[in-house]
């Protein structure tokens, strides 16, 4: 009965370091507290409640409904239940409402990302965060006619002067807020915890978290799009997240595989600002829809480009060598 206990506990913490790629529980746990530091200084804790929420239902789900042990063992029913479990609260507020929404929704990530798997399987690519992308999107769609809702969405569109930081602990500030900001958090020092988090699992993944933040920071501020978005790391989680994927995850880091997760970076900044003026006539924010196509199209040209033949479906899809 302990084993089992010990087991389930490792499985959800897993659960959560697999939205920046990882399988370690202590990697997890780390995130957990990261979110729990953002949440709690500013006075959000349904945030971390969200989290909690969403990690644990979905990976209680993927045992009910019997799916492959396996992804329980590496984490992979759990991810996309704790992004839910951290968007809804952020954009919707907390109410009965966005509870019901959340717990439904947690749930439904897990047979969703199956559905999508198996459309994308010939394609030998994977739902990545896509089930947690459609899921949210629906959910915030519909809040717009249901009045249980508090409608507290907001597209990440705003208009500001040039970024122009004014001191080096300044760019620190902005560069940490972008990794903070893949589990929808506005914090620099929770930023800091997810890269202790990924260094402590793998430090491939804490290096190009790193680049992929400050990489996305600097060409947002040299395109001279929203100072404000920039300030706040919305520019630069997506972009954490697509150099993580090809930098590390999918591919054994080289000079070559570096070179295509810069490539992925910057072009998943430039999907984002088309997706940010896109979504912005329904209010929608983009999560992190632009490092799912990013790193799709990246992922399907089937490059080699390391010495090992890459398994574009092992991480976030059936489990193999990555």
């Amino acid at each position: 009965m302990k084993t089992k206990a010990i087991e389930l506990l490792q499985s959800t913490l897993r659960g959560a370091a697999q939205v920046m790629f990882q399988e370690s529980a202590l990697c997890g746990a780390l995130l957990l507290v990261g979110i729990f530091w953002g949440a709690f200084a500013t006075a959000s804790m349904s945030i971390f409640y969200g989290a909690l929420v969403g990690l644990v239902l979905s990976t209680l789900t993927g045992m009910v409904i019997g799916r492959a042990k396996s992804d329980g063992r590496y984490g992979l029913w759990g991810f996309n239940g704790v992004l839910v479990g951290c968007a809804l609260p952020t954009l919707l507020g907390d109410t009965p409402a966005m509870w019901f929404a959340l717990i439904f929704s947690a749930m439904l990530t897990v047979p969703l990302r199956d559905a999508i798997n198996n459309l994308l399987r010939r394609a030998k690519i994977n739902s990545l965060t896509f089930p947690f992308v459609l899921i949210t999107w629906i959910i915030l769609l519909a809040a717009h006619a249901m009045n249980a809702f508090s409608h507290g969405a907001a597209a990440h569109i705003s208009h500001a002067e040039p970024f122009l930081p004014n001191t080096f602990f300044s760019l620190v500030v902005v560069w940490l807020r972008g990794i903070s900001q893949v589990f929808l958090i506005d914090s620099w020092i929770t930023g800091g915890i997810f890269l202790l988090a990924l260094l402590v699992s793998n430090r491939w993944a804490a290096l190009w978290a790193g680049i992929g933040s400050a990489v996305s920071m600097i060409l947002a501020a040299l395109l001279d799009t929203s100072a404000l978005d920039i300030s706040h790391g919305l520019y630069s989680f997506s972009g954490v997240l697509t150099a993580i994927a090809l930098g590390s995850a999918f591919y054994t880091p080289s000079w070559r595989s570096a070179l295509w997760a810069l490539c992925g970076t910057i072009f998943t900044l430039f999907v984002q600002v088309a997706m940010d003026t896109l979504l912005s006539a329904w209010s929608l924010p983009t999560l992190t829809a632009p490092f799912c196509i990013a790193t799709w199209l990246l992922l399907l040209p089937h490059l080699k480009l390391d010495s090992k033949e890459s398994n574009h479906s092992s991480w976030h899809g059936k489990r193999g060598k990555a």
